[in-house]
């Protein structure tokens, strides 16, 4: 049994990274899926790309836990000038991916995840960071088979999973300026910020 670590660089995936080190959960893996803006500059704030190559991922390798950084053929250039072949809007551009539509998760980031966790050929567990307190969340991994959170196993509520990233020096730069990470929050951020 393979056991791996789903990971964005937020607070409730990286604790959960920080619980399996402490309680010696076993974790062959922790993927990273970064979305690209185009194919060569990264999509993610360039604070929190930073934090994930330089600052986390080296701590995580400190621990013994190897790190993968996956990225998808489709960008979120690619989203920006997709034209829609479904829908009311056959035939038209969808333009800039709107807050709350989740495209870029949808288009760039998970098909990736799933694409990788399909190709790996053996029982596997997934960890997950979904906390104790997000209970429409956990319910819609109850049923999921291979998916674990540690965050639920050991009780752990959102601002607890805040708390024991910065204890641990691992708590993304986002959150300093932002409620929670999610490529289209930061983006809305980004834009803010300029």
């Amino acid at each position: 049994m393979k056991y791996i670590a789903s990971w964005s660089g937020g607070k409730d995936s990286t604790a959960s990274i920080i619980l399996a080190h402490e309680h010696n959960e076993p974790l062959d893996l922790i993927i990273f899926s970064e979305v690209m803006f185009d194919e060569n500059i990264s999509g993610e704030l360039p604070e929190h790309i930073d934090f994930i190559k330089n600052k986390a991922i080296p701590i995580f390798e400190s621990w013994g836990y190897e790190t993968k950084i996956l990225r998808s053929d489709k960008t979120y250039l690619d989203c920006f000038h997709h034209i829609s072949t479904k829908g009311k809007r056959i035939g038209k551009k969808l333009g800039f991916p709107m807050v709350g539509k989740c495209l870029i998760n949808r288009n760039c980031k998970m098909p990736q995840l799933i694409k990788f966790t399909n190709g790996i050929g053996e029982p596997f567990t997934q960890y997950i960071g979904i906390a104790v307190d997000e209970p429409v969340r956990m319910n819609r991994i109850v049923n999921a088979g291979n998916k674990v959170s540690l965050l639920d196993k050991y009780r752990y509520t959102e601002q607890m999973a805040f708390d024991l990233c910065r204890k641990y020096d691992l708590l993304s730069p986002i959150y300093e300026f932002a409620p929670r990470g999610g490529l289209l929050v930061l983006s809305e951020c980004q834009i803010r910020r300029t």
